[in-house]
């Protein structure tokens, strides 16, 4: 940790008795400073060791001398690729939203440019049992025109009417369960779908893939701390996180309940929390391997030990320090995870850095959807996380 001397303006005065936290990369005869003001607040510059001169540089330029210190041959090549994932922050927390922009300028309203978009209902089954469409509706006209049929029938039925009893209508048409689970819900998410085809819009778009049943199984990822529900606060590590990630679960089977009823099906869902058994749990159940989560009907807590060339890790270890045990973790994990639940999750949540480590792993090798939860990155607490 650096401690600097500025005033409000730092390219005139350099002697204030305000300290300020940062880094610093030394280039003869130049030392470049990045200078945290405040929270979130950073600020770049310069400083030539022959004559003292002080200049401001941009953040690229920052990053660009660190760069220099690794590899000081692609720090300089022009030709090497950068990568800039976050073009709006609006455009945080609206991935659904973008997707379905996306996949707008993809439709036009020729029934060709949607097929790949039909090639996905056609797979959407949940353990084998198809959901939405069979094969009869293979094509865009096919299933625009199956459309049609069925909202001239459910236009004429009572709106509070439930799936079952025109469930065999639906089958002989090639529809599935999964529209809704009454008249009125059917009628809506295919009405959206019916727009999205003929007329492609975001709005209409983004309403029907929020109705999609495609999110059954989530696995949750928090690795470190003493995870449990009782006995851990105060402990190691062990803190508001815990209670965080709990309350989420809680919420989350609640509302996967909620869709899982207005999709007019009969699946239960299966959360699982999965985080380290620790051997030495210091009178907490965090060596235990399986923990049904209190005030939920489908979800718990798994527990996967920590295992080198010598063993299970019996000890408990700084979130700092576990990074080299994470790799042979996720593997452990995910050989779990596909034994309990009978196949692969719909989705993998990383809470943390370590959680997002292992979920990404995981993720990457099953080809599954990942959703992150930064919880809190370091660099706001811990000046120089990322260089360590």
């Amino acid at each position: 940790m650096l401690h600097l001397y500025r005033s409000p303006n730092l390219m005139q005065d350099a002697c204030s008795n305000t300290s300020f936290d940062g880094e610093a990369v030394a280039i003869p005869p130049h030392v470049i400073f990045s200078i945290r003001s405040n929270p979130g607040f950073w600020e770049y510059v310069k400083v030539n060791s022959d004559d003292l001169s002080v200049e401001a540089v941009t953040a690229a330029e920052y990053l660009k001398s660190k760069e220099m210190i690794y590899d000081e041959n692609w720090a300089r090549d022009e030709n090497a690729l950068e990568l800039n994932f976050l073009t709006l922050s609006s455009s945080i927390g609206n991935g659904v939203s973008l997707v379905s922009k996306f996949l707008t300028t993809k439709l036009n309203g020729n029934p060709q440019t949607a097929q790949p978009l039909v090639d996905y209902f056609v797979s959407l089954n949940h353990l084998g049992e198809k959901l939405m469409i069979t094969d009869a509706l293979n094509t865009p006209t096919k299933l625009q025109m199956a459309l049609i049929l069925a909202d001239v029938f459910l236009s004429a039925i009572p709106k509070d009417t439930t799936y079952p009893n025109f469930e065999l209508r639906f089958k002989e048409w090639g529809f599935e369960k999964g529209w809704g689970n009454t008249a009125e819900q059917v009628k809506d998410t295919m009405r959206a779908l019916s727009e999205a085809l003929e007329a492609p819009d975001p709005q209409n778009l983004a309403k029907f893939l929020g109705r999609l049943p495609t999110i059954f199984n989530v696995v949750i990822f928090s690795p470190h701390g003493y995870f449990g529900q009782s006995d851990v606060l105060g402990l190691p590590d062990t803190s508001g996180q815990v209670v965080y990630i709990l309350d989420q679960v809680r919420a989350l089977e609640e509302e996967l309940l909620l869709r899982i009823k207005q999709q007019g099906l009969n699946v239960k869902p299966h959360i699982l929390v999965v985080t380290r058994l620790i051997p030495d749990a210091r009178g907490t159940k965090c060596n235990q391997e399986w923990e049904p989560i209190n005030n939920t009907k489908h979800s718990t807590i798994l527990r996967i030990p920590f295992r080198t060339e010598k063993g299970i890790l019996n000890q408990w270890v700084s979130r700092f320090d576990i990074y080299p045990y994470l790799e042979r973790f996720a593997q452990d994990a995910t050989a779990k995870i596909l034994e309990n639940m009978e196949g692969k999750p719909d989705l993998i949540i990383g809470n943390y850095t370590d959680g997002n480590l292992v979920a990404s792993l995981m993720a990457a090798k099953l080809r599954i959807t990942l959703a992150t939860i930064a919880h809190a990155l370091e660099k706001t607490k811990y000046d120089d996380s990322d260089v360590k």
